[in-house]
């Protein structure tokens, strides 16, 4: 029996139907054929079918070409607070279950569309909360969701002391959202003085800015193919390109690389790896070098072999299906340099952040890359992001992530 509400009904098309009953939780403005006028911006609605059948609910958008974004299938929910500690207690419930408690220091605690908080992120560092709201239904209910959940953390022995708002993200104008960021105001207490921690991840030690860093401040999702990285490092000679702040670096080193090279673009990003491997008292096995890894990898291949072990981590090369060609072109350009550089046996740790790029694409690119390369590979490991990140079926744009571990023979 359907509980007792009323919410704005929208009819959709049947190829919207179609999408909902296979998981996909995004209505879009064209999949829309009836809907009342004047419903409030953020607000909650129904969706049917054209004949009427209960479908779903969730967020009304009217700025966002995405009209309504599903956070539940089910008629008898009561979207009250009751209903949202307990879906932040699954998704946290769900983290515990899956990460091991030392990975626990550092981790996505909602990751949007997978837990269904759409256009909600929050990750865990240390004793920060780092939040991203991109949707307007989420900033409508954050004073809901963000006291809660601390509750919840310190509930489980966590002294989290405040959460920043990342809301600094071009995303949130196409939901008539205003950009900005700083200290999410907790009821009656004080923010922190800094927004800077220490995490440790596989071991490794770095100092995290929820307010200054790249996304949320540290990207989490590679944590496990970091750790086979430094699995496979022990003695070799490494190259890690694209290095950001040096974490595949960081985890070679400890894993007992020989000799690791970290390279970026950016000087910035240069000097925190820099800072990184000081940290961990890795400054004697790690250099960090300035330089445009397209440019380096042709030099290099005019001098004698001296890597055994090169890391491809690139930045995402394309964020829309109208730039993927180029994109794959890029990703080509530096897999080929970077298999024409490595000794037979040496081995190559590639990926793709790009959800556009997908797997069969990014797959099909190593294979012409390895061929005009004149290599074989042998694959050891194919991995996906980890699993704070989940990947929901149905739900193509949560997959995402592409690494590749490979060994040419």
């Amino acid at each position: 029996m359907k509980a007792e509400r009323s919410y704005p009904v929208f009819a959709v098309t049947p190829k919207a139907e179609v999408a909902i009953h296979r998981g996909h939780p995004w209505v879009y403005a064209e999949e829309i054929t009836s809907a009342p006028e004047h419903v409030e911006n953020g607000t909650l609605v129904d969706v049917v079918s054209k004949k009427g059948r209960y479908l779903g609910t969730g967020f009304f958008s009217e700025h966002s070409k995405i009209r309504v974004r599903l956070i539940s299938r089910n008629a008898n929910d009561r979207f009250d607070t009751a209903f949202w500690e307990r879906k932040l207690r699954w998704a946290w419930e769900y983290r515990k279950a899956v990460m091991g408690p030392e990975d626990l220091d550092a981790c996505r605690i909602i990751f949007g569309e997978a837990d269904a908080f759409p256009g909600l992120t929050v990750d865990k560092f240390r004793e920060l909360l780092s939040v991203q709201v991109l949707s307007v239904g989420m900033e409508r209910i954050q004073d809901i969701l963000l006291p809660a959940l601390v509750r919840l953390l310190r509930e489980d022995g966590f002294a989290i002391r405040g959460v920043f708002l990342r809301n600094d993200v071009a995303l949130r104008e196409k939901e008539g959202l205003s950009q900005g960021k700083g200290w999410y105001p907790l009821p009656g207490e004080e923010p922190p003085q800094s927004p800077v921690t220490e995490i440790v991840e596989n071991g490794v030690k770095y100092l995290v800015d929820v307010e200054n860093g790249q996304k949320t401040g540290f990207f989490l999702d590679q944590k496990y193919n970091r750790r086979a990285v430094a699995h496979l490092a022990r003695g070799k000679t490494v190259l890690d390109c694209f290095t950001h702040t040096g974490s595949f670096a960081l985890n070679a080193a400890m894993g007992g690389a020989k000799h690791v090279t970290a390279v970026d673009v950016s000087e910035s990003a240069v000097e925190m790896a820099r800072a990184n491997a000081a940290r961990n008292g890795l400054d004697g096995v790690m250099e960090c070098v300035q330089a445009n890894v397209f440019d380096l990898l042709p030099q290099l291949a005019q001098q004698p072999a001296k890597y055994d072990f090169i890391i491809l981590d690139p930045p995402a090369f394309t964020k829309s299906r109208k730039t993927v060609s180029n994109a794959l072109a890029g990703y080509k350009e530096i897999n080929y340099r970077a298999m024409r550089l490595l000794p037979r046996g040496g081995l190559l740790a590639t990926c793709s952040c790009s959800h556009f790029a997908t797997e069969e694409k990014f797959v099909a690119m190593l294979h012409d890359a390895a061929r005009d390369a004149g290599v074989q590979l042998r694959q050891i490991e194919a991995r996906q992001q980890s699993c704070d990140h989940p990947i929901l079926w149905g739900v193509e744009e949560t997959s995402y992530l592409k690494f590749y571990l490979f060994q040419v023979v």
